[in-house]
């Protein structure tokens, strides 16, 4: 099991973006690669450290993240920040600038010591229906990412010496202060363009169509976003490609209305129907459902379906299908209809009994609610 975000930077649920940035920065500087040569512990928890700082300093992140765990992160296809699917260069190039020059030539180096430049992220939507949603699926899409172009080659940047950034030593009263900056000449990537071919791009790219395969795991929300690692725009360079972006955009269902993880359907039958009881087959995300109705049944009755919901998506079970009944009161009657309801309007058994345990609709809708 996957260890609390906030228990690896040290830090309670209620701790500010600065405490969160400084307790990252705190347990970075004690992992770090230059001071834990060829230890792999160390690593790990840097990697681990980098991941939680990923999704905490994000308030959209941390919202889903408390509110979904791990799971609103990490799914089959490898989305979100899980360090498994992580490299060094990943974190050095996110998240460098916290650090200035703490470690000599730069934290967004890699273990070299050269900083390596990501790639651009791409981002797209992908719509999904309710059945989708419910049961998780593997989607492929194509998306136009750049790509170095074939015999593209480049080399090492003059004017930083491959690091990607420039140091400048100013005098002031309190003495000698030295800062780093992004090389103004190959933009923080430690190399610049040698050989172009004729079809590329001054920056040594090209443009091109690629089908990525995408597992999307059952539960997710309207507008959650989840990350496919490197299938964004490649760097110049030995840089590293960005990431996908995928935003999840949930389409409406005909019959079904979702809330959280219940589904809600609303069923309407005739008045004979309520009064003798009915069979009815009904729709749920994994097809028919038969549900039997009793006699005599009640207009505003609700009934639940357990487990025929949407799964959850950190795996704590399924929501439930509610049934809404509505008795249909016909507008029109013809002269036989009409004459039995007058027939039978001062009948005993046509007059309202409402039992004591039939609960009002305000009730029923705190029910719903709680």
């Amino acid at each position: 099991m996957k260890k609390d975000f906030y228990e690896i930077l040290g830090i309670s649920k209620s701790a500010t973006e600065a405490e969160i940035k400084k307790a990252y920065r705190k347990k970075a500087i004690e992992f770090h690669p230059d001071k834990n040569p060829g230890n792999k512990e160390a690593e790990e928890n840097f990697k681990a450290a980098a991941e939680a700082y990923e999704v905490l300093s994000d308030p959209q992140k941390k919202a889903k993240y408390d509110q979904y765990g791990h799971q609103a992160f990490d799914g089959a296809g490898g989305f979100g920040g899980g360090h498994g699917g992580m490299n060094m260069d990943d974190i050095f190039s996110q998240f460098g600038d916290i650090f200035g020059g703490a470690f000599g030539g730069g934290f967004g180096g890699n273990a070299g010591g050269q900083r390596r430049m990501k790639g651009s992220n791409l981002r797209i939507k992908v719509k999904l229906t309710l059945e989708e949603v419910a049961n998780g699926v593997e989607k492929k899409v194509k998306v136009k990412r750049k790509i170095q172009a074939p015999g593209v080659s480049y080399k090492t940047c003059s004017t930083c010496n491959g690091q990607g950034q420039v140091m400048r030593v100013t005098n002031t009263i309190l003495g000698r202060m030295q800062s780093a900056s992004t090389c103004p000449t190959c933009g923080g990537s430690g190399q610049i363009l040698d050989k172009k071919p004729a079809n590329a791009d001054a920056q040594g790219m090209l443009l091109e169509d690629e089908t990525v395969s995408i597992k999307i795991p059952a539960g997710v929300v309207d507008g959650m976003q989840l990350k496919v690692s490197n299938k964004g725009n490649d760097a110049p360079g030995n840089g590293v490609p960005g990431d996908l972006i995928v935003a999840i955009e949930e389409t409406e269902h005909e019959f079904l209305k979702r809330e959280g993880e219940n589904l809600h359907f609303d069923l309407y039958i005739s008045i004979a129907e309520a009064v003798l009881g009915v069979s009815k087959d009904i729709d749920a995300v994994n097809g028919k459902v038969r549900i039997k109705l009793e006699e005599g049944i009640q207009s505003g009755k609700i009934l639940r379906l357990k487990g025929k919901g949407i799964p959850s998506l950190n795996g704590y079970g399924t929501g439930d299908l509610l049934v809404h009944i509505n008795v249909w009161t016909p507008k029109t009657l013809n002269k036989e209809q009409k004459q039995f309801f007058e027939n039978n309007l001062n009948d005993e058994n046509f007059t309202p009994q409402p039992e004591k345990s039939d609960k009002s609709f305000f009730e029923k809708v705190k029910d719903m609610f709680s």
